[in-house]
């Protein structure tokens, strides 16, 4: 199996303190303006995506769905976990260049 890049990021923003989890911690640091990328588990509730889609409008931070929330939790060393912030901005830019790496590869 190939090493999931951005899981590793996660796990390594997680072990960095640079993370925030669970649905109250998340949309909490999002409203705060500390988050400066935000991932749900495309697993989740249609209704936590719709909420967390029109939340990371609102405050205008990037929002990204991806893997499932047994994997996120596992990237974290946690229970799973549906919903995640990462507060750090080159955690997060490291995110989204593996992000869109890996769409390039669909496309």
């Amino acid at each position: 199996m190939k090493q999931d890049r951005v899981l590793s990021l996660v796990g390594l923003a997680t072990k960095a303190g640079k993370t925030a989890s669970g649905e109250f911690m998340t949309e909490s640091v999002t409203k705060s303006g500390k988050a400066a990328l935000v991932i749900v588990a495309k697993d989740a509730s249609d209704n936590t995506k719709k909420k967390f889609q029109n939340m990371c409008e609102f405050y205008k931070v990037p929002i990204c769905f991806y893997g499932d929330k047994d994997t996120l939790g596992h990237a974290m060393g946690k229970e799973f976990r549906a919903s995640l912030a990462i507060l750090d901005e080159g955690f997060a830019k490291g995110i989204r260049k593996q992000l869109e790496a890996k769409d390039n590869t669909i496309a």
